[in-house]
C-alpha cells in the first residue's frame, strides 16, 4: 500500500485488495479483467517453476483469452500479480514502477 499512499491515496480509498488464493476471481470476473486489461492476455499467466512443472506451453496462451481464463480457473496460483483494476482499466503491476503510474 506504500505506493498508493505515496500517490496521495488514503488507506482503503478506491483501493481494494483481493486475496486471490482465498477468494479467487470467478470466470465472469476473469472475463471482465481480460476485456479491460491493457497488457497482453498471456501476461496474466505466471511462467514460473509451477508452469514448467505442469509442462505447459507458453504459446498456447498468446492472444488466447479463453485458454488463459480456463487455466487460471483451474490453477489460481499461476495468476500474475499484482493485478490492478481502476476506472475500467486493468494492468499487471510489474515492474512495480507501473503501479505508481497507474494510480496517478
Amino acid at each position: 500500500m506504500a505506493v498508493a499512499e505515496e500517490k496521495g491515496l488514503k488507506p482503503g480509498e478506491d483501493v481494494g485488495v483481493v486475496l486471490y488464493m482465498k477468494t479467487p476471481p470467478d470466470r465472469t470476473t476473469l472475463e471482465h479483467i481480460v476485456e479491460i486489461l491493457e497488457d497482453p492476455v498471456e501476461d496474466l499467466v505466471r511462467k514460473d517453476a509451477s508452469f514448467k512443472k505442469l509442462e505447459l506451453d507458453e504459446d498456447d496462451y498468446v492472444d488466447n483469452p479463453a485458454a488463459v481464463i480456463d487455466l487460471l480457473i483451474n490453477r489460481k496460483a499461476l495468476m500474475q500479480r499484482p493485478l490492478l483494476v481502476k476506472e475500467g482499466k486493468a494492468i499487471i503491476g510489474r515492474p512495480k514502477d507501473r503501479v505508481g503510474e497507474f494510480l496517478d
